[in-house]
């Protein structure tokens, strides 16, 4: 979305956050994050001395592991509040700032990396090589809902986004004639 032209201004600081997600060969899933911090003019530094322009104020990294459920960080879930419990235990003098900043785009590329169909096949091609392919899907138990939806504005329960391609959870003032519509028919998303 592009932004408004702005009054005339002068760059003090750019903050950049990169968040990369892999599959593994062991199965797993490595999410890494990086955030570096770089000021536009000559500044002091009680421990490096002087530095330049462009030079990082911080460089750092992190790595989340990601087991075949996706789930688990030390016995957090990745999902609703997992950002809200990284900070109840890496808050303050317990971790970093910087770090637990970091978690929140790393948890989102997460969910990204491990939720698409590429990731998906992947994950089943391993799980048949190591002999321990998934149970077939119970045609007859309901399916879950996507956790995308209604947790974004492109993904409300009743917009386009979900009538297209979720429709069997879409709510809007057609949702009957939308799932008769889409009933049988094989729906392919990618995350």
């Amino acid at each position: 979305m592009p932004l408004s032209p702005p009054v005339g201004r002068q760059h003090l600081h750019t903050r950049r956050v990169t968040c990369q997600g892999f599959y593994r060969d062991d199965g797993l899933f490595d999410v890494e994050g990086r955030i570096t911090d770089e000021k536009t003019y000559e500044h002091a530094n009680e421990w490096r001395g002087p530095l330049k322009a462009g030079d990082l104020v911080h460089d750092m990294s992190i790595r989340l592991t990601l087991d075949h459920r996706f789930k688990k960080l030390i016995g957090l879930r990745v999902g609703p509040g997992f950002t809200r419990a990284v900070r109840q235990r890496l808050g303050g003098t317990h971790g970093c700032t910087h770090l637990v900043e970091l978690l929140g785009p790393v948890a989102t590329t997460a969910f990204q990396t491990a939720g698409s169909k590429k990731a998906n096949d992947l994950q089943l091609a391993h799980r048949i090589k190591i002999g321990k392919p998934p149970k077939p899907r119970d045609p007859n138990q309901p399916q879950r809902k996507p956790y995308m939806v209604d947790n974004c504005y492109a993904w409300a329960s009743d917009g386009e986004v979900t009538k297209r391609w979720v429709p069997q959870f879409y709510t809007g003032p057609d949702a009957e004639a939308v799932r008769a519509a889409a009933e049988g028919k094989e729906i392919e998303m990618d995350g």
